[in-house]
């Protein structure tokens, strides 16, 4: 393994999760390595167009280069290119926010999304992460995923909300209920106050290769919504899955 790589790497993706510019210091404070290591790689980054540095400052910051790099690997993914008119159908009939997750070990990414435009809504962000146990996309994909998938999990499994399902056998019966069901469940596992709804999309081998996802303010999602929304859920997840040539889950 190339150690000074790693380093690199490590250094570019604190400067990414800081969400402001940072300087040297800062920056060799969180990272550990020594400033003048820190002042090189950082140099090294400017010169391939991935960090800029304030004249006025001194502080560095990245540049659009990576997210134009993070929206081309998203769109390497026909799910997601195929995705996008059905998710902003659907959040237009339901007005509520839609997602588009896969599952990354025991964590869901958020590849696409569309707010609700309601004012009281639900916060997530493109490229943000959830645990897959909490969250209904991370539940659609690890009910279709067996053993291999459920083997990423923590043990015990983290509790983010006092409503979270913190056991493995109680979580596998959810999982029952939702290959049965067509679509998933959170009722404030992840963030109280806050719950949602997941449908898997098949590719054509019948594997779960990604989720449709709602979440909305608990309020808004009573027993009959909820039955209401997770149909039309399962129903766009089919319809992506017949552009993609994919494999039609069980109808909801």
């Amino acid at each position: 393994m190339d150690k000074t790589l790693v380093k690199g790497v490590q250094l570019l993706e604190h400067l990414v999760q800081s969400g402001a510019p940072c300087g040297v210091s800062e920056l060799a404070r969180k990272t550990g390595l020594n400033p003048s290591n820190v002042h090189r790689t950082l140099q090294t980054w400017t010169h391939l167009g991935f960090v800029a540095q304030d004249p006025a400052t001194g502080a560095y910051r990245c540049t659009l280069q990576l997210f134009e790099w993070g929206c081309r690997v998203a769109d390497g993914f026909d799910v997601h290119r195929v995705a996008r008119d059905h998710l902003a159908k659907l959040a237009h009939a339901c007005q509520e926010t839609i997602h588009l997750s896969v599952l990354d070990g025991a964590e869901i990414v958020y590849l696409d999304k569309i707010d609700s435009p309601q004012p009281v809504r639900a916060y997530s962000e493109i490229g943000g992460r959830a645990p897959a146990h909490c969250v209904a996309t991370g539940k659609a994909l690890l009910a279709h995923g067996g053993p291999m998938a459920w083997a990423a999990l923590a043990q015990p499994l983290p509790r983010h909300t006092p409503k979270t399902v913190a056991d493995l056998d109680a979580l596998k019966a959810q999982f029952k209920l939702i290959r049965q069901r067509g679509y998933a469940v959170n009722r404030e596992e992840w963030r109280l106050g806050v719950s949602g709804l997941g449908a898997p999309i098949f590719d054509q081998r019948g594997q779960a290769i990604a989720a449709v996802g709602l979440s909305a303010p608990s309020a808004r999602l009573g027993p009959a919504r909820e039955r209401e929304l997770g149909v039309a859920l399962a129903a766009t997840a089919n319809d992506i899955m017949r552009a993609l040539g994919g494999a039609l889950q069980r109808a909801a």
